[in-house]
């Protein structure tokens, strides 16, 4: 007779140096445990590969599967396995705003526009920054994408006003814009 197993996911988050086979070690070990690799975020940065993954597998094997990661210490790659609480999908009570940032890099740029989004309520749900040198010049160019979720009652206005104070105390451009 067939039985239904009881899956249960987890997020599995590391570090370690970068390398080839680094993403083979973390797969394979995750299939060795029955774990089905769902989504992730993967990425070098300096000199570093780091990600989060989104792991489903019978409840039977989480133990199995949290110490075969947590033994990938000894490869060099440090593992925090973290089990799910839910799945979690845009509220109906807010919608999705983009803000795109170019300027100088300079210290406080993050902290500055973080701490305004986060004073409104509004959650950050993707983010990706770099640096790179200006085209004409050696200065260093600040680029960031964030995606995040403001409030229906948020008030628009209100934020890109914030915002554009920022851009001016920080001289750098931010481009707010609702899908």
């Amino acid at each position: 007779m067939w039985s239904l197993q009881v899956q249960t996911t987890f997020i599995v988050t590391f570090i370690g140096e970068d390398r080839p086979g680094l993403v083979e070690t973390l797969s394979e070990t995750i299939s060795a445990q029955g774990g089905n690799w769902l989504e992730s975020r993967l990425s070098q940065l300096a000199g570093k590969f780091a990600g989060l993954i989104r792991v489903s597998l019978p409840e039977s094997a989480s133990q199995d599967l949290q110490e075969a990661l947590k033994a990938l210490d000894a490869d060099g790659i440090s593992v925090r396995v973290s089990p799910c609480t839910g799945e979690t999908q845009a509220s109906d009570h807010t919608r999705l705003i983009t803000l795109t940032v170019l300027g100088p890099d300079r210290p406080g740029i993050v902290r500055e526009i973080a701490g305004a989004l986060s004073v409104r309520s509004i959650n950050v749900v993707d983010m990706e920054s770099y640096v790179s040198p200006a085209p004409m010049s050696a200065e260093l160019l600040f680029h960031a994408r964030v995606e995040a979720e403001i409030p229906h009652q948020g008030d628009m206005d209100e934020l890109s006003d914030t915002l554009d104070t920022i851009a001016n105390e920080m001289d750098v451009d931010i481009h707010l814009e609702q899908p």
